[in-house]
């Protein structure tokens, strides 16, 4: 890839312009070679700038959540990875509306609607994601899913344009939505609550983190579920009823504790991990019938 950063400085303050960041310190897997550049906007002008920029040149560039969701490539990333900082790191909370920058993780949001006594969000409370992560794969867990609470969802559209798409417009479905199908960039998004109980809905927050710390690898790096789940089945069982529970490639291992989770148990490789998913999947439909999806993310070049 040819240097761009002159150009990329002439977009960005060149504080927030970095080159050769491996990723390990980026993603929830803690795996990943160096991206060739990582850019942090502030502002919707300045990502509008940096991506019409991007795809006049042909460079290839990833909007990065908080890397809950991927596996990155031990070769690393050939184009420029955006992190969303400034206005995207904003909530500002109007009686039961909600608007949240896309960059705001969602352990923050969560805990700021609390102190609004705002509830329908609690499931969410400990999905390690950012809100535009969210809302682009549609993120759920214990009966609730993003799309209970968006009213409207700002984006930047192909053309570079700032656009509002109605929820009922949004094509929310089990981890997806239409930005899955589109190339659009989620700026922030406009949710409705309920008012409620501060007790009460710190006690479902609670319920929930406990549940999931009890019964996840929550404190091992991971990508979370790996798998989506099947229709009619549920990935974990189906590889625990596979004898795969504990399956190890180099340090990349099936979780113990939950089989629907890859964990990285120390230094393991994007290859590892890799290895392991293919394995798995190869296992599963081989002594079951059923060919399991992955629900994380493919980033960079994989053999």
């Amino acid at each position: 890839m040819f240097d761009i950063y002159d150009d990329l400085i002439k977009i960005i303050p060149a504080e927030n312009v970095a080159k050769d960041v491996y990723m390990t310190g980026f993603t929830s897997f803690k795996i990943g070679g160096p991206a060739d550049y990582m850019v942090s906007v502030s502002n919707s002008s300045e990502l509008s700038s940096l991506i019409k920029y991007l795809k006049e040149n042909k460079v290839a560039f990833m909007i990065l959540g908080n890397g809950s969701n991927i596996l990155v490539s031990d070769k690393g990333y050939r184009g420029v990875m955006i992190r969303l900082g400034g206005d995207f790191r904003s909530v500002v909370i109007e009686g039961n509306k909600v608007i949240a920058g896309a960059g705001v993780t969602l352990m923050a949001l969560t805990k700021e609607v609390l102190n609004a006594s705002l509830s329908g969000l609690e499931f969410a409370y400990g999905i390690p994601g950012s809100v535009g992560g969210a809302v682009y794969m549609n993120a759920g867990a214990y009966g609730g899913e993003m799309k209970d609470v968006i009213t409207s969802v700002e984006v930047l559209d192909e053309e570079g344009n700032v656009v509002t798409i109605e929820a009922k417009d949004m094509d929310f479905g089990y981890r997806t939505s239409i930005c899955k199908r589109r190339d659009i960039v989620v700026l922030k998004a406009n949710m409705e609550l309920v008012p409620g109980s501060h007790d009460e809905i710190e006690a479902k927050m609670e319920e929930h983190m406990k549940a999931r710390k009890d019964k996840q690898p929550y404190n091992m790096p991971s990508a979370g579920s790996t798998f989506k789940r099947p229709e009619g089945y549920f990935a974990g069982k189906l590889i625990t009823d596979s004898g795969l529970s504990g399956y190890q490639v180099g340090q990349a291992q099936v979780s113990v504790k939950h089989n629907g989770f890859v964990v990285n148990l120390s230094g393991a490789t994007a290859s590892d991990v890799a290895k392991l998913i293919k394995d798995v999947k190869e296992k599963v439909y081989s002594s079951q019938g059923v060919m399991l999806e992955e629900e994380v993310i493919y980033v960079g070049e994989f053999e």
